[in-house]
């Protein structure tokens, strides 16, 4: 899998998210914005850390924090980490969402963004928006549990439920440890585990 995506795929994101973010209206006021396909959407994506991976990162210096108007929030016992984002903008199986995290090193101030991730649940990737605008599918899903769709009028519901996360592969797991000054990426380790749960216009 190439490290690199085309930057098209979130243009339509990027416009979204400048628009409603730095004038603060409302998905829906910003339609004009999206390129064609993509429509305005709602819900949410919610990752939880695997078992040990906070504790891994701890002690390697990396702290998870999260970029608004997503949050992460650790456990008080420090040993997970929840992250929320708000879905925005959906085009095909790719749902957009606005805001992002972060993973810092705390003794270099070395840092990864991971912006406007797109979550595809057809590509089975998380792909973020990076620090000087590269696009990498930095995140894989190695399964999708439960899947469940639903229509209401002129509104598809759709939830995916038990989505395993891991690194997307080996070259994502070097950048992130090159990126980070660390050893602790691997692409065999189950990162965390994340529901995505999100309404759109039927088309």
């Amino acid at each position: 899998m190439g490290m690199n995506r085309p930057i098209s795929r979130v243009s339509a994101l990027a416009c979204l998210a400048v628009a409603g973010l730095a004038v603060g209206v409302t998905v829906a006021g910003t339609a004009s914005a999206l390129e064609p396909g993509t429509s305005p959407a709602e819900g949410t994506f919610i990752l939880k850390t695997g078992n040990g991976i906070l504790p891994t990162w701890n002690s390697e210096g990396l702290r998870l924090t999260g970029v608004s108007p997503g949050s992460a929030i650790t456990n008080s016992t420090a040993t997970s980490a929840t992250v929320t984002l708000p879905i925005i903008a959906k085009k095909g199986s790719a749902n957009f969402a606005a805001g992002g995290f972060r993973i810092t090193n705390t003794e270099t101030g070395a840092f990864v963004n991971c912006a406007t991730p797109a979550i595809d649940t057809r590509a089975r990737v998380l792909d973020c928006v990076m620090k000087g605008g590269t696009n990498l599918p930095v995140f894989a899903f190695e399964s999708i549990q439960g899947r469940s769709f639903g229509l209401i009028g002129d509104t598809v519901s759709a939830d995916y439920t038990g989505m395993v996360m891991r690194v997307a592969g080996q070259r994502a797991a070097d950048f992130l440890n090159k990126e980070l000054g660390t050893n602790a990426f691997s692409p065999y380790v189950t990162v965390a585990t994340a529901d995505l749960s999100v309404t759109y216009p039927r088309t």
